[in-house]
């Protein structure tokens, strides 16, 4: 069978892993051990991981976190979350076929006591938000537990391989994610106040002030004094025809499979949505070799940064806006996706459907925050914080921030001397937080000697790293504010060191050098893509910020600053006429040419809105028209959120046709939420522990 993993990245080492057998129905196949058997599937091309016992629809992987059950498999017999379960040598994955047949085993297991570790701090999540409050915590020695249900420490800063906004001091500005997270995933080592459980899965929370947590199949009782929820967010869903065929997924489980296990999950994918998450998704699904066919925004501009769309633009990837994705087509997984243009009233405008021929859709229409945990907590009266997006949905700089506020804030509270949490803490989390501004025009500068950096970057941001790495000091940004647009002071004394270039995330900046002939200035591009497109000697298309092909310019030479190794510094020799244009290089040369219904369109009623019940928007709606208003019995009457999920993905859709259908929600009543969250083996609440026989 044909494998699909990725053996080289211009941005990620790829590691030497032991490669081991397992069976797929039967079949032999090869994986890397430890890896999570969702990723070993995809790898060996295996995007069907069962079949549902309703209506016999294909099951696939959608969001890659453990949040959902699309991923189930049978491993050794049990069945189990492929995207949280590694793989192990010899192991026996089948694919659920209907409804799993529970063990032919009556015997009653033994209940056993399970202890109750008492801490003063229990921090659920180790992502930035986490491992920026227990760092706090352990600077002033306090009792602290991080409790992760990953492998490693880092949450989705794992999953980015661009280079962080913000500013070099406060959020490491210019280091990519991956790295962010080693860096704080070290901090921690160095305090010995804290412990890490990681493979540690939190499943609820208990009036008694107790939480419960599984360590494989170890069941865990926490009794913390305080407790940080920093779970991060879960991506929301659109509801269209064909939304849950394999290959329709979150774009941070696209991100899991192709910058964390290294899997070329796709050849060529459609986008849905503007954002940061989805504009960055496409970024790293070029630089993991998948063509991106288009990307789609309902709104008439993108949400997220404009560097990042920018960006797109100038490696070849087609910008929809103010279009919506009408449905997904396929048998057993995504074949071709439809678009479509949305007029004034958010209605798709007749004939202008487009049909691109891709595998995969990703969704990136927003997050949603992981605050179950959180909320049941207060409910129960503990001492519970929250931070980064279990607090409030934001960037990755913003959660470091809260979660440094919230540790310090838990440590007063616990009676120790730490001082005021200094004010300009809330002042920088509040900028972060922040909306990017409008894109404002930028005049180009009018000088033609020496050699001076050119800023592309046209919108307010927190991002200033250019400041400080400039080794001439003459970067600076408006009014010195973290969120002004960068300038130069002096560019007489600009030394072309080429820092300002390599250190941009947004690839924003470039170098113009007129000492060598003032006709046909050097242009100094980053790069961050294939190595070999930009060999000296080849002509390259190069593009201005909105990815129009200025023309072929010939590479003369390609450097590479130390402290930057993935950021390569193209020169290209330009006509003066267009040199202060030049911004990227062009990597899908060829443009495609394509052969939620928007959030406010109404759902069509063959729309699945329940994945786990495989329940449709016309299903709910017939109930709510018949005059129901309790989610109860909705859940009840349809089995709407009542699958293994929790109505995780499907509640807020829920809610939405009801309104939709005109009714106050007020009138509405909410599902209880009880414990547990996360589903469960039987045999842990019993006591059971890793290695004993199972009877559940």
């Amino acid at each position: 069978m044909e494998t699909h993993r990725i053996t080289r990245h211009p941005i990620l080492e790829i590691p030497t892993k032991q490669e081991i057998s397992f069976t797929w129905n039967g079949r032999p196949l090869k994986g890397l051990e430890g890896e999570m058997i969702s990723s070993a599937l995809i790898a060996n091309g295996v995007h069907i991981f069962g079949h549902h016992h309703k209506d016999n629809s294909p099951q696939g992987i959608f969001c890659a976190n453990g949040q959902c059950s699309q991923c189930l498999v049978l491993a050794d017999g049990t069945p189990v979350k492929s995207c949280m379960t590694p793989l192990k040598p010899g192991m026996t994955v089948e694919s659920v076929e209907g409804l799993p047949t529970l063990p032919a085993d009556d015997r009653v297991p033994p209940l056993k006591d399970v202890a109750v570790e008492s801490v003063a701090v229990l921090v659920i999540g180790g992502g930035p938000a986490g491992l920026a409050a227990a760092n706090e915590l352990g600077r002033h020695g306090v009792d602290t537990l991080i409790v992760d249900d990953k492998h490693r420490l880092g949450g989705k800063l794992v999953l980015q391989t661009h280079k962080f906004f913000g500013s070099v001091a406060d959020s490491y500005a210019g280091t990519r994610g991956f790295q962010i997270g080693r860096i704080l995933a070290e901090q921690i080592d160095r305090h010995r106040s804290v412990k890490v459980w990681l493979d540690t899965t939190v499943v609820g929370i208990f009036a008694d002030g107790i939480v419960g947590a599984v360590q494989g199949r170890t069941y865990r009782l926490i009794k913390p004094e305080k407790l940080l929820v920093a779970t991060g967010a879960r991506e929301k869903m659109l509801s269209f025809p064909g939304n849950t065929l394999p290959g329709v997924y979150g774009a941070g489980a696209f991100q899991t499979l192709v910058n964390r296990d290294l899997v070329k999950a796709s050849e060529k994918v459609l986008i849905v949505g503007g954002g940061n998450v989805g504009l960055i998704a496409g970024y790293h699904a070029i630089q993991a070799g998948i063509e991106v066919a288009c990307l789609v925004e309902a709104l008439p501009q993108v949400g997220g940064y404009k560097v990042h769309a920018d960006k797109l633009k100038r490696l070849g990837v087609p910008i929809f806006t103010g279009h919506t994705v009408v449905a997904a087509h396929g048998g057993d997984r995504v074949e071709s996706v439809t678009i479509a243009q949305l007029d004034k009233d958010w209605k798709i405008t007749p004939g202008t459907h487009k049909t691109f021929e891709v595998d995969t859709v990703l969704i990136a229409v927003g997050l949603a925050e992981v605050n179950e945990f959180y909320n049941k907590a207060a409910q129960w009266g503990m001492d519970v914080y929250a931070a980064g997006d279990a607090q409030e949905i934001a960037e990755a700089s913003a959660a470091m921030f809260t979660g440094k506020i919230e540790g310090l804030r838990i440590a007063r509270a616990l009676g120790l001397d730490v001082g005021e949490i200094p004010t300009e803490w809330d002042e920088k989390a509040a900028i972060l937080k922040a909306k990017p501004g409008p894109p404002v025009a930028r005049e180009k500068p009018t000088e033609e000697e020496g050699i001076f950096p050119v800023f592309h970057c046209f919108q307010e941001v927190p991002c200033n790293p250019c400041t400080s790495v400039c080794k001439a000091g003459i970067v600076r940004t408006v009014d010195d504010r973290i969120t002004g647009l960068p300038y130069v002071t002096d560019r007489s004394a600009c030394t072309g060191c080429g820092s300002c270039v390599a250190v941009c995330p947004g690839l924003a900046i470039t170098l113009v050098d007129y000492r060598k002939d003032p006709n046909h200035p050097t242009v100094t591009l980053p790069y961050e893509v294939w190595r070999e497109k930009v060999e000296v000697g080849q002509r390259v298309p190069v593009t201005d910020e909105d990815g129009a092909v200025l023309g072929y310019f010939q590479v003369k030479k390609v450097r590479v600053k130390k402290k930057y190794p993935r950021t390569l510094l193209v020169q290209v020799e330009m006509d003066k006429a267009v040199a202060k244009q030049a911004v990227g290089i062009w990597v899908q040369e060829k443009q495609i040419e394509p052969s939620d219904i928007y959030e406010k369109e109404p759902l069509p009623d063959e729309a699945v809105i329940c994945r786990c019940e495989r329940v449709t928007a016309g299903e709910i709606r017939e109930k709510i028209s018949g005059g129901l208003r309790d989610m109860n019995q909705l859940k009840a009457i349809t089995r709407a959120g009542m699958g293994a999920c929790g109505s995780k993905t499907c509640r807020p859709m829920i809610w939405r046709i009801f309104q939709e259908e005109g009714i106050d929600l007020e009138e509405v009543t909410d599902r209880v939420d009880r414990p547990l969250f996360v589903e469960v083996p039987i045999g842990c609440l019993a006591g059971g522990t890793e290695g004993e026989e199972s009877h559940e």
